[in-house]
């Protein structure tokens, strides 16, 4: 039987660092690899850090340029899982057109349907910001009503690849967060900045009521090898949605207090605001926390809570 091949789309991001590192760790190497990045090259501290059976290709998710050179190099993929994606809201805000041209995954799909015996698993990530905002606890089948552009263009690809895939999962994840990755990401992440602002002694303001389910990022992974683990083993299409958060409801103010709490920093340093106090050129949905009930019971993965998270996320800052 030939082994199975699985394609990483955004591989050099955040979640698809942690996605290659749960890959390459693997007992037995069950799958081929490739991965697709848009920055070229791919950094070298990943390429080191990885197997050099992993093959990477530049991919433009716009045009769908590349597609084609993985076809012939690396031939069609069992899983493809999807994690490019423009993902800060302000910059989808500033720029719709690229939002919604790198969002909706209309050049993957199109490639995906191209191969005559199509019966590969795509799992894309999506975002809890395709909720409106108004409730606690989100569920899967609630209705979406997202409130910026960077919400409506996940919105919009859900429908997309509902539309025109036969076999899929669709993860709406929360504000992903844990160590940093093999070779370091540009954006700021979300623990070690609230660890490097307090760790000043400046007092900084934290938003006391806007409500998310922060989630562990090998927490999303583990989601992601076991849906791919399903799909090889038992061969069962699927059309699911999944909300992917951590059990915990909390605010920045929260997410702020567990780390100095944890660290030993001055509580007094974190000033609780209201979120409609500050201007980010953005609308910002106020409580978009999820149930993840449904993850629980159909994987049977009980994401960590918010604490242990930081813990974890503190501890791997601390020896690296």
């Amino acid at each position: 039987m030939s082994r199975k091949r699985v394609l990483v789309v955004g591989g050099t991001g955040y979640l698809g660092q942690h996605l290659l590192k749960g890959l390459s760790e693997l007992q037995g190497t069950p799958y081929d690899v490739a991965v697709t990045h848009h920055s070229a090259p791919p950094p070298q501290p990943l390429l080191d850090a990885l197997p050099p059976s992993f093959v990477f290709f530049h991919v433009d998710m716009r045009t769908g340029s590349g597609f084609d050179d993985v076809s012939l190099k690396f031939g069609q993929p069992d899983v493809v899982v999807n994690c490019a994606a423009l993902s800060v809201p302000r910059v989808c805000e500033n720029d719709p057109d690229s939002a919604m041209s790198i969002n909706v995954p209309s050049a993957l799909v199109n490639w995906l349907s191209s191969f005559t015996e199509n019966r590969i698993l795509l799992i894309h990530l999506s975002t809890d910001q395709v909720y409106e905002g108004v409730k606690s606890f989100y569920k899967e089948d609630d209705e979406t009503g997202p409130v910026n552009v960077y919400g409506k263009s996940k919105v919009v690809a859900e429908k997309y690849i509902a539309e025109k895939c036969s076999n899929f999962a669709i993860l709406r994840s929360s504000i992903i967060f844990g160590p940093q990755t093999l070779s370091p990401v540009p954006k700021s992440l979300p623990i070690q900045w609230i660890d490097g602002v307090l760790s000043k002694g400046d007092k900084v303001d934290f938003f006391h009521d806007e409500y998310r389910c922060p989630v562990y990022v090998k927490d999303v992974v583990t989601v992601i090898l076991t849906l791919t683990n399903r799909w090889v083993s038992d061969g069962k299409q699927m059309r699911m949605v999944l909300n992917v958060g951590g059990p915990d409801r909390v605010s920045r103010v929260q997410m702020a207090e567990a780390v100095a709490d944890i660290q030993g920093y001055n509580n007094t340093l974190i000033k609780p605001v209201s979120a409609s106090s500050i201007d980010r050129g953005v609308k910002s949905p106020s409580d978009i926390s999820m149930d993840v009930t449904k993850l629980v019971q159909t994987l049977n993965i009980h994401p960590v809570t918010y604490r242990d998270g930081v813990k974890l996320t503190l501890a791997a800052e601390a020896k690296s």
